[in-house]
Order: C-alpha cells, then sequence, then structure tokens
C-alpha cells in the first residue's frame, strides 16, 4: 500500500439540498448576495463561494432537505457581515458569538438557517 498523499488539498464543490431551488437560488443571490454562476437542468444552481462552487439542488437518491451538513461562510468581520444580512432579512438563530480561544486567534460564529430550515453560519478568526 502506498503512503503517497493522492493529492487531495481543497474542496471544489459542495452539493446543498433544498425542496425549492428557485426559492433558495433567490435566497443565495438575492439575501446572502453570493455570486450567481448558472443554471443547468433539471433544477440545479450553481454559486461562487470564494473558489468553491456552491451545487443548490433537489435531493438526491436518499438524501432529505434540512438534514445536510452545516455551511460555513468564512468572513473577515462577523459583526459587519451579520448586521449587513440582517439589513437582507436574514433572521439569525443566534448573533456572533465566541466559541473558541485558541492560541493565535478566536473562533466566533454566528447561525441561520435558509429557507428550507438548513443551518449556515457565518465564521470568523479575530487575531
Amino acid at each position: 500500500m502506498s503512503t503517497a498523499s493522492p493529492g487531495l488539498s481543497a474542496l471544489g464543490q459542495i452539493a446543498f439540498t433544498v425542496s425549492d431551488v428557485e426559492r433558495a437560488t433567490a435566497f443565495f443571490r438575492d439575501q446572502l448576495g453570493l455570486p450567481f454562476l448558472f443554471a443547468a437542468p433539471p433544477g440545479l444552481a450553481f454559486f461562487n463561494c470564494g473558489g468553491v462552487r456552491l451545487m443548490v439542488t433537489k435531493p438526491q437518491g436518499a438524501g432529505a432537505v434540512g438534514a445536510n451538513s452545516i455551511l460555513y461562510f468564512k468572513v473577515a468581520d462577523i459583526d459587519a457581515t451579520y448586521t449587513a444580512l440582517q439589513a437582507r432579512g436574514v433572521v439569525f438563530e443566534r448573533p456572533p458569538a465566541l466559541v473558541a480561544r485558541l492560541p493565535d486567534h478566536e473562533l466566533w460564529l454566528a447561525a441561520f438557517h435558509d429557507p428550507e430550515g438548513n443551518i449556515l453560519e457565518l465564521m470568523s478568526e479575530k487575531r
């Protein structure tokens, strides 16, 4: 068995399941302000998340809406981003909060939901 790395280092795309792709597209594009890349059949929408492509889709196979992993959006200023998203109608489950003090920075998170009930978080590493 080889011990050499297979070369995996970065995510290229994340699939995120929703029941209504059009509604989710409006949320990610208009409320969160993510750059919309393109739509593709059947019912897919793609966004640029800082070089990682986000694919919004209906559940495939055994997937279930709202039972996804959490998407963490890295932001430089969590307080300013929180305020800007609230102004766009995003309702937060909790405001920015310190979750960990690490040797070289503090980790801050703020949780909210998309229209499908999926959990999303703002993430900031304050130095």
